[in-house]
């Protein structure tokens, strides 16, 4: 286990003992509390992105040999339109 050292002054320290007294706590379990939650928020936010790649490998293995070079230029896909 780690420890770390906080700079705060003295009101927040003063609100946050009086926070952690309201809850039957330590400031330093109201501390490692919020970084846990710190840390689960950021895993949760990548996790968006592995979606997004293993979509992307499951297209693309769908679709082998399909690039971004094969698409149609703009001005071919507005022709179609028309």
């Amino acid at each position: 286990m780690k420890n770390i050292t906080l700079a705060l002054d003295e009101e927040t320290y003063r609100k946050a003992r009086i926070a952690a007294a309201r809850r039957d706590a330590s400031v330093s379990s109201l501390v490692k509390q919020y970084l846990l939650t710190l840390a689960a928020t950021e895993t949760t936010t990548q996790k968006p992105a592995h979606e997004l790649d293993t979509l992307l490998a499951e297209i693309a293995s769908r679709h082998p040999g399909f690039t971004c070079r094969d698409n149609l230029p703009r001005e071919a896909l507005y022709e179609n339109r028309r």
